[in-house]
């Protein structure tokens, strides 16, 4: 039932039994002993999101009108579309249990419990709530300082807990977390859930086995970094889009794939700003297998969509070919080629620096991005397209004073 921008579900609207029919797997029970926080590090399917709502729901249905659920994702839409409405989100599983607010992020259980749905984009929101119970999803994607701010306010009843469910993305905070006595830790992997299609886990094994990114989003491991890589774990800084300043200059960067087949390497699209503190912030990252059209649009969009004074393209295998491709698609745009006669381990060891000074910042959601960066060495194989468009941005950006000439690297 709608009544003006308000969302409610009814009992009398419909009933799924299937909450109170569902059988726990080894990994979602609750671990026994007397812990503070239960981290849930979980594959990809694994099954942390439906551990999540029934460790939420066993709390409001036994502690009733003391029960006061804090429940944070990433963003605000995330836990609107994950925690709340998702398929094993907390409405989804059992609607008739609830009067769910869907524009003010709440929900009221039948037996006096409250529920609210907090992103962690503003760390200020958590500051001042009291909770009973904490489930943060995907922690390793917050904004670390959400995350603080709502410890304080867990602090209502005998025993407050935490239920954390995320993959094991190497952020500090989250690795610290792991490591405390308070916490319970429960490792699971995406081929631990049966009822995950076989074609799926098929496919999954088949595309990312044996890979970096797949002993983190299958099996669930924390990735230590890598001997000889320019970039360490600890150097990647994050900060929510909110507390960005305004910058004083961005720009787009292309770094283009020679060809366009399926085993094409990606064409790296990466968006730097840098502030006038001498701040750098990566916005944005929309590389992928482009045709050159393709890509050229992709670039001018996001050119459009963060407001950059300038298109960066790297002109080494495909000469003035950047150029007009971009200008078939907009004429005039501003465009600098950059040309590199240099190799990518000189080019990117001053980007580095800044990263280890402290003074590169990235938004949120640059998983794939930030990957690259610590996996990449100077001897490995393959282009890292989305480090090079990074490197030409931030590259660019550092040369104080010569925003608008063409340039060339010697």
């Amino acid at each position: 039932m709608t009544t003006g921008n308000i969302s409610v579900l009814l009992a009398s609207d419909y009933w799924d039994d299937t909450v109170n029919k569902w059988q726990p797997l080894p990994h979602q029970v609750p671990p026994p002993g007397d812990w503070y926080v239960w981290l849930l590090l979980g594959g990809r399917g694994s099954g942390k999101t439906m551990a999540g709502t029934h460790f939420v729901l066993d709390h409001l249905r036994s502690q009733g009108r003391k029960a006061r659920v804090g429940i944070g994702a990433p963003t605000i839409a995330d836990a609107r579309d994950v925690c709340a409405e998702g398929v094993t989100g907390l409405i989804s599983l059992a609607p008739t249990e609830f009067r769910y607010n869907r524009s003010m992020g709440e929900a009221h259980h039948k037996d006096g419990g409250y529920v609210k749905f907090m992103g962690s984009e503003e760390p200020a929101r958590w500051n001042g709530p009291q909770w009973s119970l904490l489930w943060a999803d995907e922690l390793a994607l917050w904004n670390e300082s959400s995350w603080h701010q709502a410890q304080f306010g867990l602090r209502l009843g005998e025993h407050p807990r935490a239920i954390v469910t995320t993959t094991p993305k190497n952020r500090e905070f989250v690795r610290t977390l792991s490591e405390l006595g308070t916490t319970a830790t429960i490792r699971a992997t995406t081929y631990d859930n049966p009822t995950l299609s076989h074609t799926v886990q098929e496919r999954l094994r088949q595309q990312y086995g044996g890979t970096r990114i797949g002993r983190q989003e299958i099996l669930a491991e924390w990735l230590d970094d890598v001997p000889g890589a320019l970039w360490q774990w600890s150097m990647i800084h994050s900060k929510p889009l909110l507390e960005i300043p305004a910058l004083e200059r961005i720009v787009v960067a292309i770094d283009p794939a020679t060809t366009t087949n399926k085993t094409s390497d990606d064409t790296g699209i990466v968006v730097v700003g840098r502030a006038d503190t001498d701040e750098y912030y990566v916005l944005a990252d929309y590389s992928g297998k482009y045709s050159p059209d393709a890509w050229a649009g992709k670039a001018i969009d996001a050119y459009e969509t963060h407001k950059a004074d300038r298109i960066i393209g790297e002109t080494n295998n495909g000469g003035d070919m950047v150029e007009h491709t971009l200008r078939t698609v907009r004429t005039g745009i501003p465009y600098t080629s950059v040309h590199a006669t240099r190799g990518k381990r000189i080019r990117a060891e001053p980007i580095a620096a800044l990263y280890e000074q402290g003074k590169v910042f990235h938004a949120p959601g640059l998983n794939d991005l930030e990957e690259q960066l610590v996996s990449w060495t100077p001897d490995s194989a393959g282009s890292p397209d989305r480090l090079d468009a990074l490197v030409w941005a931030m590259t660019e950006l550092s040369q104080k004073g010569k925003p608008n000439i063409r340039w060339i690297t010697i």
